[in-house]
């Protein structure tokens, strides 16, 4: 039963992060916010709704062990399954991919999060420095979107607008959203850590693997279809742009809700494996090697050792 709610809780997440941006874009939309602002803002902190709602919960909870585990988790599932996945089904030529800047931004933001996690803690103050290091990245993304804009109409294919969607139904979404994330979260919080403790696992292991897999099921979604599209610039910057907003997002305003105290294994083991995974990217973003068949079994391989060495 326990197995059962927590699969519950996540699908309540994923379906009411899903109603969220679905309103919120469209909402938008009627109020005459431009497609481009509310595709860098409401759309990208809308997918990542339902890692923010748990980590908030989790640090009110005083489970901080899901909060961080949650986003490294998911920032290492991004790499190695979200990649690995999709490229067992179509292989990803990268070579005309435009994602060396925001590539370089991903980096920045691994090893300042990495440099903060050292000092034992996300309060206040490392929690500020990670927003206003996402403030200036969404800064940078509009002066970019603006400057490479083909024509002054705006035209931005938004996922979830729908032009004859009518005011209930984006009411009914925005309030359904609001109220699914809480509930799936708490929830799933609370089935993890029931689990943790009966099977005498920590929740920082449940946060780095169920819950990181399970809020990565939106982004392994978007990037199969890329896949299968053949857009492996969309497929690359999904998961980037995803890790960005992870790590300065997340826990930036999750440690305003309390202090995230870092297990000593995340500086020990896992963050360096979340770099690591972030590296591996490195040669298809700047050399153009092409994600083909092989190196998604690789990918995938490498991150199923990886889930079987924390449960181990």
């Amino acid at each position: 039963m326990v197995w059962l709610m927590l699969v519950l809780g996540l699908v309540i997440l994923l379906v009411a992060g899903d109603l969220l941006v679905r309103g919120a874009v469209n909402l938008s939309l009627r109020l005459g916010i431009p497609a481009l602002i509310v595709s860098l803002t409401i759309v990208a902190f809308g997918t990542s709704a339902p890692e923010l709602i748990i980590s908030i919960k989790a640090t009110l909870e005083g489970v901080a062990g899901i909060a961080m585990g949650n986003v490294v988790g998911s920032n290492t599932a991004n790499v190695l399954l979200v990649l690995g996945i999709p490229a067992m089904i179509a292989a990803m030529e990268t070579r005309d991919c435009e994602t060396r800047k925001t590539y370089m931004i991903m980096l920045a933001a691994s090893l300042l999060f990495i440099a903060l996690a050292f000092t034992g803690e996300f309060g206040i103050w490392q929690g500020a420095v990670l927003l206003l290091g996402l403030g200036l990245f969404l800064l940078d993304a509009v002066r970019d979107a603006n400057k490479h804009r083909k024509s002054a109409n705006d035209d931005v294919d938004l996922e979830g607008a729908d032009p004859s969607i009518s005011m209930f139904k984006i009411l009914l979404f925005l309030t359904l959203g609001l109220i699914g994330l809480p509930l799936g979260a708490d929830i799933l919080v609370v089935n993890g850590s029931i689990i943790a403790y009966y099977y005498g696992v920590s929740e920082t292991v449940i946060g780095l693997s169920l819950v990181a897999v399970g809020t990565s099921l939106p982004e392994l979604a978007t990037t199969i279809m890329a896949a299968t599209r053949r857009q492996a610039d969309v497929a690359l910057g999904n998961v980037i742009g995803s890790n960005i907003f992870n790590l300065l997002g997340i826990i930036g305003v999750a440690s305003m809700f309390g202090a995230i105290p870092v297990d000593q294994r995340f500086l020990d083991i896992d963050l360096w494996i979340m770099l690591a995974a972030a590296l591996v990217l490195l040669p298809f973003v700047f050399l153009g090697w092409k994600i083909t068949r092989v190196w998604g079994i690789v990918l995938t391989a490498i991150y199923i050792t990886y889930i079987a060495s924390l449960i181990h």
